[in-house]
């Protein structure tokens, strides 16, 4: 499917968005509810995200980027917001109770056969959700978009809107923080 006929399609007929949201919409929920670990909080994100996506599409212009990293980067920024708001910034996985981990596993198995040998760790991978969440946020974002949703540096850096050396540090930096704790506990 060419991105570009999606989004004259789109800009013609309104209605044609849902094409957009059916291809976009499962990864765009699984990497939010993966930062959030809320089901309720992550199903309200994922509509704003595509909200403001539709209200936008109009002005979308190729600009290097595709629509999929567009909506990564809108996703990223009502996720920010939401902690900003929630003024919980380091708090990814904090709410999580019985009933969302449970949602939480069962669409990470469905969802990312990439990490369905950590999910089977259950405690590994919690424990290191558990240290992840103690890092400042600029290296949850990275370690989340790398290690999660399995994107390339490349689509990081146009994520996030950095550059890729500046990427490459901050993942560096951040899986050497996470090694740290991980060791130490």
């Amino acid at each position: 499917m060419d991105e570009n006929d999606l989004l004259n399609r789109i800009r013609k007929n309104p209605e044609s968005f849902s094409e957009l949201f059916k291809l976009y919409y499962r990864p765009i929920f699984g990497y939010i509810l993966r930062r959030t670990g809320n089901f309720d909080d992550t199903a309200d994100i994922a509509a704003e995200t595509f909200l403001k996506a539709f209200q936008h599409v109009h002005k979308f212009k190729y600009s290097g980027i595709s629509v999929k990293v567009w909506l990564y980067r809108i996703a990223t920024n009502e996720v920010n917001l939401y902690f900003r708001h929630k003024q919980k910034q380091n708090s990814v996985f904090d709410r999580l109770n019985i009933k969302d981990m449970n949602i939480f596993n069962n669409y990470m198995e469905e969802d990312r056969n990439g990490i369905e040998t950590e999910l089977q760790k259950h405690n590994q991978f919690v424990a290191v959700l558990k240290e992840l969440k103690t890092l400042p946020v600029k290296y949850q974002e990275v370690i989340a978009l790398r290690y999660f949703e399995g994107k390339t540096n490349k689509e990081i850096a146009e994520i996030l809107n950095l550059n890729e050396v500046t990427l490459k540090s901050l993942l560096s930096r951040g899986l050497e923080k996470l090694r740290m704790k991980c060791n130490q506990s």
